[in-house]
């Protein structure tokens, strides 16, 4: 039994088990404490109301797998620059909405892009690049309007009531599109040669480059991906909101490094499992849910418990690693005494 628990903390998924252990718990308590929380919608509450998170987190969770300290502080930013270009072109031009999003997602991936080139070209650390593109985004976004303006397109807004509806639950069109993101970026990650060069280049960068692999190519499009799912993130935010404003997004970057940690990514890179992102993102979800069952706690307990959870998956990160190390000796000296 012992073997059998020191083998389970050693492998590569533990902290995904941990976070859905941790998921399946939160939903249990607020399921026996409050009337109505255990039901179908419920529960997809928690994929409609995060889906602009979801998003923006599959994003997050490609450049913290890279490795080199990989971090994108801008999606934030993104996210508010994309609702507020949304919201003048169709104020103030004749454009098709589906044109607008398409000149927003352009405008994430140009972002990602330079993000992406000053990173890899000039061995700058992310987090000063994506915090000057942070600034930048939010300068920009404060440039077309310091107002809140609204989004009142016909169409737009049809398409922001999208859902689908089976029996007497429904989904949005917002949260089918976040999990076709964490869907496709789960394939990526696991069976194709691009998702197998980012966790090689976040476990070891100089192996990797031994190894023949286009290091500065894939590390380039995950940046580049984190700038699409922000743009793409933003345009569900503004299906929630239905305006552009300077403060939209403000923090959630910190809410998506937290639920990627919580899911089971490791800061060092190269560890990571993007449907323990979503369990993470979904565990924030869960706790809000509770406190508005709750009806008297303030929002801000979200934070507090999300901030002692971090700290906490930190922590067991930092000693599973430690005991992936232990056995590593072990089994050479084990192998040793063999040869011997």
């Amino acid at each position: 039994m012992r073997k059998f628990l020191s083998n389970l903390v050693a492998s590569q998924n533990f902290p995904f088990y941990v976070t859905a252990f941790l998921f399946v718990l939160l939903f249990a308590i607020g399921s026996v404490t409050f009337t109505g929380f255990f039901s179908l919608q419920v529960f997809l509450n928690l994929f409609i109301d995060n889906a602009p998170l979801i998003i923006v987190t599959v994003g997050i969770t490609f450049t913290i797998l890279s490795g080199f300290s990989g971090i994108d502080l801008s999606v934030g930013a993104v996210v508010s620059l994309s609702c507020m270009t949304l919201a003048v072109l169709m104020r103030d031009t004749t454009i098709n909405p589906y044109v607008c999003m398409l000149i927003v997602l352009l405008i994430g991936i140009v972002v990602g892009l330079v993000n992406g080139a000053l990173i890899t070209y000039f061995r700058l650390q992310p987090f000063i690049v994506t915090l000057g593109t942070m600034f930048l985004c939010r300068g920009i976004t404060a440039i077309l309007s310091r107002d809140s303006v609204a989004i009142v397109n016909q169409e737009y807004s049809e398409l922001a009531f999208t859902s689908f509806e089976f029996s007497d639950y429904f989904i949005s069109l917002g949260a089918v599109i976040a999990l076709f993101m964490v869907l496709t970026a789960t394939v990526i990650l696991r069976y194709t040669s691009f998702g197998r060069g980012v966790y090689a280049i976040g476990g070891n960068e100089q192996s990797a480059r031994l190894m023949g692999l286009k290091v500065d190519s894939i590390r380039i499009k995950v940046y580049v991906i984190s700038g699409f799912c922000a743009a793409l993130g933003g345009i569900t935010y503004s299906w929630i909101m239905l305006s552009g404003y300077t403060l939209h997004g403000l923090g959630m970057e910190m809410e998506a490094i937290a639920s990627s940690v919580i899911g089971g990514t490791q800061l060092m890179g190269g560890v990571g499992f993007m449907p323990g992102t979503l369990l993470g993102v979904m565990i924030q979800g869960t706790i809000l849910t509770i406190i508005s069952f709750q009806g008297t706690l303030s929002a801000w307990w979200t934070k507090i418990v999300v901030g002692v959870l971090l700290c906490l998956f930190i922590v067991m990160q930092a000693i599973v690693t430690s005991h992936k190390s232990k056995l590593m000796n072990l089994n050479a000296e084990d192998s040793a005494s063999k040869d011997r």
